[in-house]
């Protein structure tokens, strides 16, 4: 009597595989309270208390608040995208997940698919977050018609560049408990030098220059065109937005930042 093997059962497809991946990153985000307040409060925070601090006139009837907004949300974004990527990462490569996840039969690619949907979620939240807090408690005038278009392209591709940025830099922590101290300095020294928290006139000349390198810039002069008016746009070192240019500088960045990744990633320790 001949037997016959049993069939083997197939391995789910990628896309499963994916929304799988993209669940659990997103569970396990959401559980960790640290990361919630500091993504997610955090730039809710910055914009009621420096707005409430700085309620001052920057001309063309525009006040503190509404220049800020541009700069917070700038600020929630890298928070999403950069910081916490680079950290999450640096602590799963320290502690074996990475290499576990590696030997498994998970296809690689899954486990990026999970970091960018959770980085979209996080990314999504805050926005709409501070949003709603800036329009009740300081008023903000949002973006009208094609604004919008420009807030959502400068919004991804920002985020998309930054997210690779913090995929390279993650690189950089030796260990999971050096992470923040290594890559939070990072992001904020970004921040402060392209304007984030300041009108970028006011930041010396040099350190302009040494900003327009990075994508954290141009993200943060992007949204500045969104929410504010033609008239400020003689502040910027230009003399205009530059839209044309932030989505070029943006766009290198996304490739450059792909090419980091391949390059540095690393699936354990040294």
């Amino acid at each position: 009597m001949s037997t016959t093997s049993p069939e083997r059962a197939a391995l789910p497809s990628v896309t499963r595989v994916s929304r799988t991946r993209a669940g659990v990153e997103l569970k396990e985000f959401f559980r960790q309270r640290e990361s919630v307040v500091f993504t997610l409060v955090f730039p809710v925070i910055l914009l009621l208390g420096l707005g409430a601090v700085l309620d001052y006139d920057l001309g063309s009837g525009v006040d503190f608040p509404q220049y800020f907004m541009a700069g917070v949300i700038a600020a929630g974004i890298v928070g999403a995208s950069l910081q916490n990527m680079a950290i999450h990462i640096a602590g799963e490569r320290s502690d074996g997940t990475l290499k576990a996840l590696a030997g498994s039969p998970m296809p690689k690619t899954a486990y990026f698919v999970g970091k960018v949907a959770q980085v979209v979620a996080v990314t999504i939240a805050t926005i709409v977050l501070l949003l709603i807090v800036g329009v009740l408690v300081f008023g903000i005038d949002l973006p009208t018609g094609a604004g919008w278009l420009t807030f959502a392209w400068v919004t991804v591709l920002g985020a998309a560049a930054c997210t690779l940025l913090g995929i390279t830099v993650s690189s950089l922590a030796r260990n999971s408990r050096s992470a923040s101290a290594t890559i939070t300095p990072i992001a904020l020294v970004l921040e402060f030098i392209s304007g984030v928290f300041m009108p970028f006139d006011q930041v010396p000349g040099w350190l302009q220059d040494v900003a327009a390198v990075f994508p954290v810039k141009w993200l943060a002069q992007g949204l500045r065109s969104v929410f504010l008016p033609d008239a400020l746009a003689a502040r910027e070192p230009a003399g205009s937005w530059e839209l044309g240019t932030v989505a070029v500088v943006l766009g290198v960045w996304c490739v450059l930042g792909l090419l980091l990744c391949v390059r540095t990633f690393r699936w354990q320790d040294r």
